[in-house]
């Protein structure tokens, strides 16, 4: 089964051109957002994936609960994803959007995983020195995950640093099996 990045890829792409070609990378931004969260429902998805529910049915609901939410090329995208039973990607194709939205506004979303939990001043350093490295502007989300033991694991689109104590023991156990 192909991942959902692979599926999703075409459809985001697609979409981004679309809404450059026609200015409104805004308003689908806010059309994919909320596709996004209606298919993240637990009901919503028990639907997608229910055969007896039509494809026909599965569409006008989602017509229905989004509303004035879709504009008419919103409403077609949602046909062509529930024709292709490609609407529980619609996370997927949100999320890469966005990517290509930042990158052609440059932008990049870093996400900083670490040990503890890092003050404003930590999280400015980080966002200048990936800023300075990337030269684009830089959007930092913080996480904590206890189990890194020190340091954190930074992740800019492809690219992951992992600079947490965890990721240099396994790196030494790795070293010490080798020898």
């Amino acid at each position: 089964m192909l991942e959902n990045s692979t599926i999703a890829r075409p459809y985001a792409s697609a979409v981004f051109e679309l809404a450059q070609e026609n200015g409104q990378v805004e308003e689908w931004s806010a059309m994919l957002g909320l596709l996004s969260l209606l298919v993240s429902d637990k009901t919503m998805r028990q639907l997608i994936t229910n055969p007896k529910v039509s494809r026909r049915q599965l569409q006008d609901l989602v017509f229905e609960v989004c509303g004035d939410g879709l504009s008419d090329l919103g409403r077609n995208l949602v046909k062509v994803l529930v024709q292709g039973d490609r609407l529980q990607y619609a996370s997927s194709i949100k999320s890469q959007y966005e990517q290509l939205r930042a990158a052609a506004e440059g932008r990049v979303d870093v996400e900083v995983v670490a040990a503890y939990a890092l003050d404003e001043q930590q999280q400015t350093g980080i966002a200048e020195i990936i800023a300075e490295r990337l030269g684009k502007q830089v959007n930092v989300k913080t996480s904590v995950e206890e189990s890194l033991i020190g340091g954190a694991i930074i992740r800019a689109g492809d690219s992951v640093i992992d600079a947490s104590l965890r990721g240099r023991l396994s790196e030494l156990r790795n070293e010490l099996i080798r020898r």
